[in-house]
C-alpha cells in the first residue's frame, strides 16, 4: 500500500472540504484541481480526468449525506424549511441528469472533461463574486415556482455535475433565488436534499462507468468528512470575504491552466 499517496489524499480531502465549509461553496470546485494537480506535482500519482471526477463525486455524496443528517438533527424541534415540492421536481430531474452525466463521462476524453470543469469553475467564480440575496422569507408551502423551468434547470445542472463529479449547489442556489424566487433559507435547506439526490445519481453513474481508484477515494472521503465541520464552525467566527476572493483567484487560475492544457 502506498501510504504516502493515501496521506496526501486524506490531506487534500480535508483541505478542499475545509474551504467548502468555510466559504459555503461546492466542494468539487476546489477538489477537482487539487486532485488533478497536487498528486502529479508530488510525483506520487497521476489521475486521469475520469478518475478525478469519480473521486470528487464520491466525496460529494458523503459530504451531502453528512449535511442532510446534520440539518435533520439541527431542525428536529424547529420549523421545516425544505420545500418538498421543489425537492421532488428538481430532485427527479437532477437525478436523471447526474446519472446520464456520470455514465457519459467514461465516453468523454480527458480534455473534454477538463473543458467542462473550466466552464463550471468560471460560472462558480461569477456567482461567488455576485452573491444573490433572494426573496423575503416565507413558509415553504406558500412559495409557488415554475415547474418546467425548475425541472429543465436541474437536469442541465445534473448532467454537467455528473460529468465533473460535482453536486451542483454552486448553480442550484442562485437558480432558486433569482429564477424561481425562492427565499434564501428555504433555498439553502432544499438544496441540501437536491444535491444529495444529485450525488446518488452521480455515484451510480460513476460506478457504472468505472474509473474509480478505490483506496484514494476512501481516504479523500475521510479527509472531507473531517475538514468540512471545522470549516463550517470557523465560518461563523471569522471574516471570510478576503478568503473568498483569494479562492476566486485560485479557482480562476486553475481553470485557465486547464484550458491551456486543452488548447
Amino acid at each position: 500500500m502506498d501510504w504516502n499517496l493515501f496521506i496526501v489524499m486524506l490531506i487534500l480531502g480535508g483541505i478542499g472540504s475545509f474551504f467548502s465549509g468555510l466559504l459555503g461553496i461546492g466542494g468539487a470546485i476546489i477538489h477537482y484541481p487539487l486532485l488533478l494537480f497536487i498528486p502529479s506535482a508530488l510525483g506520487i500519482a497521476r489521475f486521469t480526468a475520469q478518475q478525478v471526477s469519480a473521486i470528487s463525486m464520491f466525496q460529494v455524496f458523503f459530504s451531502a449525506l453528512a449535511g442532510v443528517l446534520a440539518y435533520r438533527s439541527h431542525v428536529r424541534n424547529g420549523p421545516a424549511l425544505i420545500h418538498k415540492g421543489l425537492v421532488r421536481c428538481m430532485g427527479t430531474s437532477i437525478l436523471l441528469g447526474s446519472l446520464i452525466g456520470g455514465i457519459s463521462s467514461t465516453y468523454l476524453s480527458g480534455e473534454a472533461i477538463h473543458l467542462v470543469y473550466g466552464v463550471v469553475a468560471i460560472v462558480a467564480v461569477v456567482l461567488m463574486l455576485f452573491p444573490n440575496k433572494g426573496t423575503p422569507q416565507a413558509a415553504p408551502h406558500e412559495m409557488a415556482f415554475h415547474k418546467p423551468t425548475a425541472a429543465a434547470a436541474a437536469f442541465v445542472v445534473g448532467v454537467v455535475s455528473g460529468i465533473v463529479g460535482a453536486g451542483g449547489a454552486f448553480a442550484l442556489i442562485p437558480i432558486m433565488l433569482t429564477v424561481l424566487k425562492i427565499s434564501t433559507r428555504v433555498a439553502i435547506a432544499s438544496s441540501l436534499a437536491i444535491v444529495f439526490i444529485s450525488a446518488v445519481g452521480g455515484v451510480i453513474g460513476k460506478i457504472a462507468a468505472g474509473h474509480i481508484p478505490l483506496m484514494p477515494t476512501v481516504f479523500t472521503v475521510i479527509g472531507s468528512l473531517l475538514g468540512a465541520p471545522i470549516g463550517s464552525r470557523l465560518s461563523t467566527k471569522i471574516n471570510v470575504r478576503v478568503l473568498r476572493y483569494g479562492l476566486v483567484v485560485v479557482i480562476t487560475a486553475s481553470a485557465i491552466k486547464i484550458w491551456l492544457s486543452v488548447f
